[in-house]
Formats: structure tokens, C-alpha cells, sequence
């Protein structure tokens, strides 16, 4: 097998795992906004804010912690993590909102 052909296959093996850790990331984020489905509801329930501003800050810092384990940049996590907590926030505002409008 030439250079250049093992290449490739090597190239398509990361890519199937990588393929592989997308479905993964993917199954966990739903499996994740399930979760904060029922707290928005419990938050909405008993008008509980949307946003919990300490619950976010301690957040950032136990991920950034992770990433550095882990050999992440935690500045990247901490964008992630705030990507995920303004869905999250919006989400619980749409609960709040329907649960008044009911």
C-alpha cells in the first residue's frame, strides 16, 4: 500500500470516529436539554427566574477546571457552556411564558 493510500484510509478512520463522537456529542445535548426541560418547568411551576446567575458562574469555573484536565482550551469551554446556558435561559423564558399564558 502506497504512502498516500494508507493516508487516506487513516484520514477516514478519524473521521468515522469522529463521525462517531459528533452522534455522541449530539445524544448528550439532548439528553442534557431534557433535564433542563423539567428544571424550567420546576422554575416556571413556582416562578423561579429563568437565569441563575451563581448556578452559571459556578458552571464556568467547574468546566474550565475540566478542560484544563483534560487538555481543552476552557477558554473554548466557557464559550461552549455559555452557547448552551442562553438556549437554555430562552428556553426556560418560552416555559415561564406558556405556563402565564395557560
Amino acid at each position: 500500500m502506497s504512502e498516500d493510500t494508507q493516508a487516506i484510509a487513516e484520514l477516514h478512520r478519524l473521521r468515522d470516529s469522529i463521525d462517531n463522537v459528533d452522534a455522541a456529542l449530539v445524544h448528550i445535548l439532548a439528553e442534557r436539554f431534557k433535564l433542563t426541560e423539567r428544571v424550567g418547568e420546576l422554575k416556571a411551576a413556582h416562578a423561579l427566574p429563568a437565569a441563575d446567575p451563581q448556578r452559571e458562574a459556578e458552571q464556568v469555573e467547574r468546566l474550565r477546571a475540566l478542560a484544563l484536565e483534560s487538555h481543552l482550551d476552557p477558554e473554548f469551554a466557557s464559550k461552549f457552556l455559555a452557547f448552551i446556558v442562553d438556549e437554555v435561559i430562552r428556553r426556560h423564558e418560552r416555559i415561564a411564558e406558556e405556563r402565564r399564558g395557560a
